[in-house]
This record gives C-alpha cells, sequence and structure tokens, in this order.
C-alpha cells in the first residue's frame, strides 16, 4: 500500500481523467427478486392462420409457453481502511471521500462497461450472421460508412434499428475515420444520452436515427476479461486464446439490461468497528447483464459485434 507522507501538499486529488460508463442507458431496476438470485422470463409462442374451409370447421392452433430463468453471477466486492493517523499526517489527502471517489472513477464505471460489452459480445459470436471480424487496418475513410451500415442491417437487425432502440459503440479510431468519410454528411458532436437519471457525454453521432458512441477508454473494449483482480483482457499464450478488441458491438435497449441485485455501500468511522483505528469503506456489487429473446420465436437477434482479428498480447 503506497501513501505519500510529502511534507507540503495540496488537499485536492488530481483530475482522473477516465471516461464515465458509457453503458448506463441498459440498466434497468424493473426486476421482481423474490429472495433468490435467479429471475424468470416468460417466452409464449403461438402458431399462425390456416386457410378455412367454408365447409364448416375451425384450424385449431397452437400455443407454448416457456419459462426461462435467469440467475445472476457477478459478485463483486471491496473494503478499504484507512488509519486516522494516515488521515491526519496526509492532511486528509488519505480520506475515505477522495478513496471512494478514485474507485468509483477508475474501476467502478470502467469495469461495469467491461463486463458489459465483453458479456454482449459473447453473446453476439454464439449466434451466426451477428458477428464477424475484421482487422482494424481494414477500415478506412473510403469504407468505413458502409461497413457499419452493413453491420445495422445484418440479420433481424433492422427491425430493432425502426424501433429506435439500437446503440452502436465504435473505438475511436473507427470514429475518427467517420469524421473524415465523404460518405457521411451528419456532424459528430459531445452529446449526452441518459436513462433512469444516469448520462454520460461523449462524442456521438447516429447512422439511419442510430446513435454512435464512442469509446475512448478503449481498454474496456474487448470481448473477454479476467476478472480475478480488477479487469484486465486475457493475453494470449500458447494455451490461452487472447481477448480480441471490439471494433463495433451493436446492442438493443429493449431486450439488453444490466441488472443490478445487491448495491451495498458502507461507512463506518474509528471506533464503530473492529477492524482497526480508522475508517473503513465496503462497497458490493452483485448483479450481472442479459441478452434477452425476442417475443417471436424466442431467438436472441438484437445484438451484434465486430472485433479484431489479432489477439491481446500483454507485451
Amino acid at each position: 500500500m503506497a501513501v505519500n507522507y510529502a511534507e507540503s501538499w495540496a488537499t485536492d486529488l488530481l483530475t482522473i481523467l477516465e471516461q464515465a460508463s458509457l453503458t448506463s442507458p441498459f440498466v434497468t431496476t424493473n426486476v421482481k427478486w423474490l429472495g433468490a438470485k435467479t429471475f424468470h422470463f416468460t417466452q409464449m409462442s403461438v402458431s399462425g392462420f390456416q386457410n378455412h374451409s367454408r365447409n364448416g370447421g375451425w384450424n385449431r392452433g397452437t400455443f407454448a409457453q416457456t419459462d426461462v430463468p435467469y440467475t445472476v453471477g457477478f459478485d463483486r466486492d471491496v473494503e478499504f481502511l484507512v488509519d486516522k493517523a494516515d488521515v491526519d499526517e496526509t492532511n486528509e489527502t488519505l480520506s475515505i471521500q477522495n478513496i471512494t471517489k478514485t474507485f468509483q472513477s477508475t474501476q467502478v464505471a470502467p469495469e461495469t462497461d467491461a463486463y458489459f460489452f465483453s458479456k454482449v459480445a459473447s453473446v453476439a459470436q454464439g449466434i451466426a450472421g451477428y458477428n464477424s471480424s475484421t482487422a482494424i487496418s481494414t477500415y478506412t475513410t473510403d469504407n468505413v460508412f458502409s461497413l457499419l451500415k452493413g453491420f445495422l442491417a445484418a440479420g433481424k437487425l433492422r427491425r430493432y434499428r425502426a424501433m429506435g432502440c439500437l446503440i452502436m459503440y465504435v473505438t475511436s479510431e473507427i470514429m475518427d475515420l467517420l469524421e473524415q468519410s465523404k460518405s457521411f454528411t451528419r456532424h459528430i458532436n459531445l452529446e449526452t444520452l441518459t436513462n433512469n437519471g444516469l448520462g454520460i457525454e461523449t462524442r456521438v453521432t447516429s447512422i439511419d436515427g442510430i446513435p454512435v458512441m464512442e469509446v475512448i477508454d478503449d481498454e474496456r473494449f474487448y470481448d473477454k476479461f479476467d476478472f480475478t483482480t480488477g479487469f484486465a483482457p486475457v493475453a494470449h499464450s500458447d494455451t490461452v486464446v487472447g481477448s480480441h478488441k471490439i471494433n463495433v458491438l451493436i446492442a438493443c435497449q429493449m431486450s439488453t439490461y444490466i441488472v443490478p441485485k445487491v448495491s451495498s455501500i458502507y461507512y463506518f468511522n474509528p471506533g464503530t468497528h473492529t477492524q482497526g483505528d480508522g475508517y473503513l469503506y465496503q462497497n458490493r456489487q452483485f448483479g450481472d447483464v442479459f441478452v434477452f429473446p425476442n417475443g417471436k420465436d424466442g431467438k436472441v437477434d438484437s445484438v451484434y459485434v465486430d472485433t479484431d482479428t489479432a489477439e491481446y498480447s500483454a507485451a
């Protein structure tokens, strides 16, 4: 644990230049928990019309109702103990308030995005026609617009595009190319997307009415992460397939959700706990990310991912 006992210091921390959470539009609290960590989604399907006979009689249709359980499994926690003397001797820069602020901006927000992006990417990679692999060097100012348009037209995405519920995430490099593209005529501005009171500001434009959002801090934009301590892309080795950086990810707000189960934050002053003579902060976040099937045939058809062809290397 590194503590700065400098003889002269400022009470304020340096500004943390991290991009805020990009996936707040997908957070939902509209889930009823019945004392368990599993909630249920009911999938119903019905048969269609048949030719009517004028000799009498009706064609009997069929219906099916399937109960699909969804279990949350992403359970995270941390605690920090700051000794009273350390707070005093660092002129309160080593305070729970500053630690909490740093933790929220450098760990919570990026990890939320990393888990969302990797989970949605994994789902899309398991569905034929809803994923692709493109070397980032393949993208140019001449083809970037047509490539993105093609992704938005994949499979049944046209249906969700018409509903206006899709969001497309792209790397900064792709956003730069789009800005220079002669085929793309819209402006690219700093905008804010909000949902349930949560908002983020980043470089945003639109294609066919679909928001296109830049992922500036691309270390959270991979298809697979190791969440053992914090989060990090999985490095390629002789026995392990490495992570791939995501070029483009598309998700639908009507069928893709970040579902929080438990959000517990505790703060204890010295003397109110038994773990030491200091301030104690505890934070637990328990939830998951789910991509739901459509209501017609029970298939997932509302997400898409395009990844780079190169595997991540820690070197």
